[in-house]
């Protein structure tokens, strides 16, 4: 296996942006914010209808990007569009972020609409993002680069994970987490996303597109129309999108989910955090194993033992609530962790170049307007099914086993994808 070139100007600061806006997954979605949710804006709601309105935020914040994607993605294919709506959703996750700093005890749905506001802004600028790798990187790089956007992600997002954790520890944990330093953790994260991000906003250019048009909605929307007429053209395309939509909304979901599933059944706040912590830390090398195995093996079937894991990842998930012994759980919890660690940046990063080598690259954006749309509408289902199922049962559990479906369903369709 021969050693990849280094890095050039444009990949480092698209790697880095990575790590800038990892932070927001790993503080905001992931680990502090559905605690903050849950422990002080949604106080003295119960469990289980608190845990499912997080859901359905998160259900609501892609649905409003997944209905703009196509539409902002194919007007962001012509010349010199493509950064300014990058700019535009990058500033507005920044200033709902920091908006966060607001809601306090009780103001739940304040609390829930300015979290819509910011994530919308972070995917809707990681849809630009994404969509800049063909411009970055040749085709024979693109695994690799993708890769190391991930991998650099997860570890450089632990380190204002540490400033943010030193400042909750220091209000003194207690019962649950300290308010106020929690609030300030958010500016902690706005300010990572904004300063790592400036290489971006400097050196990235948009090297593929489609010629000015004197009347770009309009004709981004006939652009949008003859894609959808000459599907067949794009059969490939949109089979992957297909299977992409079912086992990434597992992957999302148990992202999304698991801290709050983790507070459901007893699991301490210093113990969930650590897990977190962890699973940081041994992502990082696992996604670039992956990332240099591709260039080995066959991407597609790097991708369908990432959805294996996951299925086994899902299945131990249902199981904990059933064992007895607080020491039995907490060993199994830490299996699932490390399971999750090992794949799921893996598993998004050869997602993403997969689809980059499909799609035609004057096009980027389009298309990744439509892969976001998939990823978007999967970020949908899968909270929104857990929710339901846990809502109509009155145990988050039987949610959690639903996701199995999706993978197997994702991965079915995966074999269907002809290299």
């Amino acid at each position: 296996m021969t050693k990849p070139a280094p890095l050039s100007r444009e990949e480092k600061s698209w790697v880095l942006y990575d790590a800038a806006n990892s932070a927001f997954v790993l503080v905001m979605i992931t680990a502090i914010m559905p605690i903050y949710f849950k422990d002080v804006a949604a106080r003295g709601v119960a469990d289980a209808v608190a845990t499912s309105n997080w859901a359905f935020a998160n259900s609501t914040a892609s649905l409003i990007l997944a209905l703009l994607a196509p539409v902002l993605g194919t007007m962001a294919d012509y010349q010199g569009r493509k950064k300014p709506f990058f700019l535009f959703f990058l500033a507005t996750g920044l200033i709902f972020t920091v908006a966060l700093t607001v809601p306090v005890e009780g103001q739940w749905l304040l609390c829930l609409l300015l979290f819509i506001g910011a994530r919308v802004g972070w995917a809707g600028a990681n849809l630009f993002y994404d969509a800049f790798l063909v411009d970055v990187a040749t085709a024979d790089r693109m695994d690799n680069v993708s890769a190391k956007g991930f991998g650099i992600g997860y570890i450089g997002s632990i380190i204002p994970f540490v400033v943010v954790i030193g400042l909750i520890v220091s209000g003194g944990l207690g019962d649950g987490l300290p308010a106020g330093r929690t609030r300030m953790s958010f500016l902690v994260v706005a300010l990572w996303w904004f300063f790592l991000s400036l290489p971006a906003i400097k050196n990235l250019q948009q090297r593929h597109f489609v010629p000015a048009s004197p009347n770009p909605l309009l004709d981004g929307f006939s652009r949008l129309w003859a894609t959808f007429k000459n599907i067949r053209q794009h059969r490939r395309v949109f089979l992957f999108l297909a299977a992409y939509f079912f086992y990434i909304d597992g992957v999302g979901t148990i992202i999304t989910m698991s801290t709050a599933y983790g507070r459901d059944l007893g699991f301490g706040i210093t113990m969930l955090i650590t897990v977190l912590l962890v699973i940081q830390i041994v992502a990082f090398p696992c996604t670039l194993i992956y990332g240099r195995l591709a260039a080995r093996f066959n991407t597609r079937s790097l991708l369908l033992f990432g959805i294996f894991v996951y299925c086994l990842i899902t299945f131990l998930a249902f199981l904990l609530p059933f064992l007895e012994g607080e020491v039995v759980r907490h060993m199994l919890f830490w299996l699932i962790a490390l399971l999750v660690a090992s794949s799921m940046g893996g598993i998004q990063a050869l997602s993403r170049s997969y689809f980059s080598k499909l799609i035609p690259p004057e096009n980027s954006a389009e298309f990744f307007g439509f892969y976001n749309v998939s990823g978007k509408f999967a970020a949908i289902a899968g909270p929104l099914l857990l929710g339901i199922v846990g809502r109509i049962t009155g145990d988050t559990r039987w949610g959690v086993l639903s996701i199995l479906v999706l993978f197997m369903i994702g991965a079915w369709l995966l074999t269907r994808v002809k290299d």
